[in-house]
């Protein structure tokens, strides 16, 4: 059975930085294809950022060069980096299993000064 437990979510002002993590059990995160996808008050989820089984990431163009997805293989986990956060930025952040569509609780992002 496959759970996902994301982290890490708060309050921050415009510019500032946050780790979010994806915690999981049932699968091996370093040879998983994962997902992080987003979903803000009144919008439709949207696809944030995806790794491949061999660790190749792809970026959603509005977050390219500020987010970077990392494995934390100790921790079994998929962290999502992000920096130079703008309040478009607010939602609810979740994580994605790619095989077996099994998605954690999410965790809310807020940036607002």
């Amino acid at each position: 059975q496959v759970q996902l437990v994301e982290s890490g979510g708060g309050l921050v002002q415009p510019g500032g930085s946050l780790r979010l993590s994806c915690t999981a059990s049932g699968i091996i995160v370093g040879i998983e294809p994962m997902a992080w996808y987003r979903q803000a008050p009144g919008k439709q989820r949207e696809l944030v950022a995806t790794i491949n089984y061999i660790g190749r990431t792809t970026y959603a163009d509005s977050v390219k060069g500020r987010f970077s997805l990392l494995r934390d293989n100790a921790k079994n986990a998929l962290n999502l980096e992000m920096s130079r956060l703008k309040p478009e930025d607010t939602a609810v952040y979740y994580c994605t299993v790619t095989n077996t569509n099994d998605w954690g609780q999410g965790t809310q992002v807020t940036v607002s000064s």
